[in-house]
């Protein structure tokens, strides 16, 4: 099985990624800019920062190519050289480097560049679920190269997103409610959705794109054993026995096995995962477990990527960004009393 990539990826996106080295493993471009939203316009969508994450073999080699391509991308950090470049890409935060606020073919882009090997690792693990977390929605794939183990990890990555969506539901949900499960993963615990993001974030993100989420989620489901999946009526019943959640449990990326059993486990006692597991699965607060496990990876890897942010942006595009997406919230929140105010 391979993931599915979403067909019509236009000629804008192939024209900004000619300027950049073709060394590329993985790209893909995501965001307002390239999904329409609930309450954006065709023209406001076409003003939004395009977003793009590069996953490149050799990040040294990329970052040295790229200086001089696009030496003016970087921030002063430029002048540290691209070993060192590379080094605060792979040792920080969640092992992404971004450049932003960057002029290409008359858009604004942001671009991530992360290894080929920290990127496997987060789709399998969720060691960050930084980029991971990016890749449980509708993405516009750009480049896909024909590596066995990135193509699984991908997969692997929305099985993941599944089960642990189907353990914070009830036995019967809606697909709606699946996939803005699904969405809200990546935010939970994230900082700045308390600071600088559109509350109605997720569900903007989902309520115009179903769709695309049927497309990365229907085969998953259909050969999933622990769901009844009934498309016409869009509706789906997960198991949600003891048996069922345990076998749930044991199908998680390693690093949320782990922060589950951090809260369950008594100090000095030292039990094997798959025990604690067995115990988690029956209890009661399983789902709010799972919740608080996620958020604990999320949490951590949205405060250190953030920090990062600022040296890799530089002040004044660190302020110039802040500025926008407190903005966007602002107009969220507007938009909302708005619609309660006509209710």
């Amino acid at each position: 099985m391979t993931l599915p990539a979403l067909q019509n990826t236009g000629v804008i996106y192939r024209r900004i990624l000619s300027h950049f080295p073709q060394d590329i493993s993985l790209a893909f471009v995501y965001g307002s800019g390239v999904f329409k939203q609930h309450g954006t316009s065709q023209g406001q969508m076409e003003k939004n920062m395009l977003d793009f994450v590069f996953a490149v073999d050799d990040p040294v080699t990329w970052h040295t190519m790229n200086l001089l391509q696009n030496r003016r991308h970087y921030s002063i950090l430029k002048i540290l050289g691209p070993t060192k470049i590379s080094s605060i890409q792979n040792d920080y935060g969640a092992s992404v480097y971004y450049n932003t606020l960057v002029p290409a073919d008359g858009r604004i882009i942001k671009y991530g560049v992360i290894s080929t090997d920290s990127l496997i690792d987060d789709l399998m693990h969720w060691k960050t679920m930084y980029v991971a977390g990016r890749l449980h929605k509708p993405v516009k794939m750009l480049v896909q190269s024909e590596n066995g183990k990135l193509r699984a990890a991908l997969v692997s990555n929305l099985k993941s997103a599944v089960m642990a969506s189907f353990l914070m539901l009830p036995e019967s949900f809606t697909e709606e409610e699946l996939f803005l499960q699904i969405a809200g993963l990546s935010y939970a615990g994230d900082f700045r959705m308390k600071i600088g993001e559109d509350k109605s974030k997720v569900s903007n993100i989902v309520n115009d794109n179903i769709q695309h989420f049927r497309i990365l989620y229907s085969n998953i489901l259909r050969d999933c054993p622990q769901v009844v999946y009934k498309p016409p009526q869009g509706r789906l019943e997960v198991d949600k026995s003891p048996e069922g959640q345990f076998i749930q449990l044991m199908a998680l990326p390693r690093t949320l096995q782990q922060r589950i059993t951090k809260l369950v486990d008594l100090p000095g006692k030292n039990r094997d995962v798959e025990e604690i597991l067995l115990q988690v699965a029956q209890d009661p607060d399983c789902g709010a477990m799972v919740h608080q496990g996620i958020s604990s990876i999320v949490k951590s890897s949205s405060i250190t990527q953030s920090i990062k942010g600022i040296a890799t942006a530089g002040l004044r595009k660190t302020f110039s960004y802040s500025s926008k997406k407190l903005m966007k919230m602002w107009k969220g929140w507007k938009r909302k009393q708005s619609a309660s105010q006509i209710s």
